[in-house]
């Protein structure tokens, strides 16, 4: 469209804008759906490794496994925001934020060391984690506000349940408890 057609019909281009923005904000809609959805898969994904994992020893998993999981050496120290999706997706119990900060203090050293307010730091990561779909908060029964991972149903649902049942009778690696 030439310049001087956009100067005798601006309502025409503010059409085809409109057109655009509904259109790029479509397009933006369903690829955060699909990211929250692979992000939701993927942590199941992981945690049927874990429970496999506790159930039958570490030793299960191969090298290519314990590095996806984050078990292998890192190369560098991983960001606040993998570190508690790391600790939700291998949360036994939904976990609150002084729980998660010290798990965080204790498999992560130093990694919220330069934060003002830590446990302020760890809350809003895990809110935003919620907001995302990969997790949700709720009161738990002593009126404080717990979070757990989402987790798809399915196969993957089974093999969990199964890990739960054998956790007892096999190889156990330290969970993350209730304290």
């Amino acid at each position: 469209m030439s310049s001087a057609r956009i100067a005798a019909n601006p309502a025409a281009l503010d059409g085809h804008i409109d057109e655009v923005i509904r259109s790029a904000q479509h397009e933006l809609t369903q690829l955060l759906a699909q990211r929250s959805a692979l992000m939701r898969r993927i942590g199941t994904v992981k945690q049927t490794l874990v429970y496999l994992a506790r159930v039958f020893g570490e030793d299960v998993l191969g090298p290519e496994a314990q590095r996806l999981l984050g078990h292998a050496p890192p190369r560098k120290q991983p960001g606040l925001t993998r570190a508690c999706r790391t600790l939700l997706m291998e949360a036994t119990v939904p976990l609150e934020a002084r729980q998660a900060l010290r798990e965080l203090q204790r498999r992560f050293p130093g990694l919220v060391d330069h934060h003002k307010i830590p446990l302020a730091s760890v809350t809003t990561v895990f809110n935003r984690l919620v907001a995302s779909g990969e997790a949700r908060s709720f009161p738990n029964g002593r009126g404080r506000r717990a979070w757990e991972w989402v987790a798809d149903a399915g196969p993957a649902a089974e093999i969990r349940l199964a890990a739960a049942v054998g956790e007892g009778l096999a190889h156990q690696t330290e969970p993350i408890t209730e304290q």
